[in-house]
């Protein structure tokens, strides 16, 4: 009888030794493991599939395994394009061809579509149980932004949709956790309107304009999506007369909108435009905050 209980006090003392691990613990080991070597460092998938067998609906897990997949879906390398500007960027290094013609290398990332699209499968599965987290929206945003390059399509796609659930149902958004900011979804929107210009692409521009004509209209009292629609017309399509009435439109409803009011004096010096230069340097003169400006539009005034 002696050595059955003492064997079953060996058991006991034994016992938390084979209990699982919590979600917290794993996400712990997670952490530390990826902080030495990297999300997508050695030793890290084996965590990732013993966490994913415990908790397979972990978010945390899904983000981690989303991490993992994404580092290894590209490299950083070169490519070769006709162009000054890519992605916004110039090139790294310009040579000569055998014709004397510039030759232009680009930073770029190189993915290997079948990894990236194990990364977004996961990242996938934590926005169907989480459907109103914000991060793991933007996450998906961003991973697919890099991943099109200079043509968004599907960028511009899954973004649309976004704005539409949010208009239709109202989602009470959450951002880490946390009820989201009242702002936090519009801003958000605007900072990918950003992304899209810098492209410096058609179809960036493009869908610069598709998603701030989008916002425009369920935002109509709002000037800042319809003061992207003037710089798209300024700036992609070099129609001043089509930007000039976006900026006006965004006067009506701020005329001391400082934005507008510069890109319209901007506008008229281009064209050469002495009565439109007029019209907006006092405007100008009376909201920036800026006293060289102030001084140099107030000496512009004077010479006109």
């Amino acid at each position: 009888m002696k050595k059955i209980m003492m064997a079953f006090a060996m058991l006991l003392a034994a016992a938390p030794a084979f209990a699982q691990k919590t979600a917290e613990e794993f996400k712990a080991q997670y952490e530390r493991q990826a902080g030495y070597v990297g999300t997508s460092g050695v030793g890290v998938e084996n965590i990732l599939n013993k966490w994913a067998e415990a908790y397979p609906e972990d978010c945390d897990m899904l983000e981690a395994r989303f991490s993992y997949w994404l580092g290894k879906s590209f490299t950083n390398g070169t490519v070769v394009k006709p162009v000054d500007k890519y992605l916004g960027n110039k090139p790294v290094v310009t040579l000569k061809d055998s014709l004397g013609n510039d030759v232009n290398y680009f930073e770029d990332l190189i993915f290997v579509d079948t990894l990236y699209a194990k990364a977004d499968q996961y990242i996938g599965q934590a926005i169907s149980i989480k459907p109103d987290e914000l991060k793991y929206r933007f996450q998906k945003l961003n991973a697919l932004l890099s991943y099109e390059k200079d043509c968004p399509d599907l960028t511009l796609l899954e973004l649309s949709a976004l704005i539409d659930r949010d208009s239709k149902s109202k989602p009470a958004w959450t951002y880490l956790g946390e009820p989201a900011e009242p702002n936090l979804f519009v801003s958000a929107v605007q900072e990918y309107c950003n992304a899209f210009f810098r492209l410096g692409s058609s179809g960036g521009y493009e869908a610069f304009r598709s998603i701030s004509e989008k916002m425009s209209k369920l935002n109509p009292k709002s000037t800042l999506f319809l003061s992207n629609l003037g710089t798209y017309w300024l700036v992609a399509k070099n129609d001043s007369k089509k930007a000039l009435g976006y900026y006006n439109k965004v006067l009506k409803i701020d005329p001391k909108d400082y934005a507008a009011i510069k890109n319209c004096v901007l506008m008229a010096r281009r064209n050469k435009d002495v009565k439109l230069e007029k019209k907006y340097l006092p405007m100008l003169i009376g909201v920036t905050e800026d006293a060289k400006e102030k001084a140099s539009a107030e000496a512009r005034l004077k010479a006109l």
